[in-house]
């Protein structure tokens, strides 16, 4: 009976001192944070260029049910603004196919400022879906864009679930159906607080549901810039895998936890 994934991990995978003792003391950042989650988010392709080799030898740093997902460089979203964007998008699809199958998806983060225009969206999405067929994840930050669903649901664009929310729309029915992609920030400080255990514990709740719904699940901790994701993360690893144990969910259904 196959498995439906739910994929906890970090917005990077560094392991501070202070939650060191949870991890391996042997190996790279990237081999002891993948013994205990089963994604992460890359966020400096944003800044910058890997090489092909580079992704290569984080693929081989991980256990292969280990999924990355890569953003996309500001150069497209934030210069580009998606319009005219089909080489850097095609250099950038080059370097991080070095992931192979470990590649999990692609994450849009678009600038605040950037309104939906369907005319751009729709180029973008076309030559994107030419280049790549896996799952792109998309995060809004313009209060237009909740008229892009329809786009989103022809083009198979998952709009991620973001905590705070930056715009009104329902995340839930924007975008492809088969997958759910949450980026918690921290609230209500952004990028520093931490989530509490009753939020955990509801969200955990949501999480299990959505994955036993059919759904193909990742759960991001962005709140990164005092090592509340890190605890976080492990926190949420935790509790969905006693509420899944507790549960008498259907047949074959497991959160996927390598080296735990």
């Amino acid at each position: 009976m196959s498995h439906l994934p739910i994929y906890i991990g970090c917005a990077g995978w560094s392991v501070g001192r202070e939650h060191a003792a949870a991890f391996p003391a042997e190996g790279t950042h990237l081999q002891r944070y993948g013994s205990q989650f089963n994604c992460v988010e890359i966020n400096s392709s944003f800044y910058r260029p890997h090489r092909h080799q580079t992704y290569a030898r984080w693929a081989t740093s991980v256990p292969k049910e280990f999924r990355f997902s890569v953003k996309i460089p500001k150069r497209i979203t934030h210069e580009l603004r998606l319009a005219d964007c089909e080489q850097p998008l095609e250099e950038f699809l080059d370097q991080c196919s070095g992931l192979g199958e470990r590649l999990g998806c692609l994450l849009v983060q678009l600038p605040p400022s950037l309104a939906f225009e369907e005319v751009i969206a729709q180029g973008f999405f076309r030559v994107l879906k030419e280049q790549y067929s896996g799952t792109v994840i998309l995060e809004p930050r313009h209060e237009s864009w909740v008229d892009a669903a329809p786009l989103l649901r022809a083009y198979r664009i998952t709009q991620a679930v973001i905590d705070p929310s930056r715009i009104s729309t329902d995340s839930s029915t924007a975008g492809s159906p088969k997958v759910q992609y949450w980026r918690l920030h921290g609230s209500p400080r952004i990028y520093y607080s931490a989530y509490d255990l009753a939020y955990l514990k509801n969200l955990a709740n949501q999480l299990r549901v959505a994955a036993g719904e059919g759904a193909t699940v990742w759960c991001i901790l962005d709140n990164t810039a005092s090592g509340a994701a890190l605890r976080n993360a492990l926190e949420l690893s935790t509790l969905l895998t006693m509420s899944i144990n507790e549960s008498s969910g259907p047949p074959g259904f497991s959160c996927i936890h390598e080296g735990s």
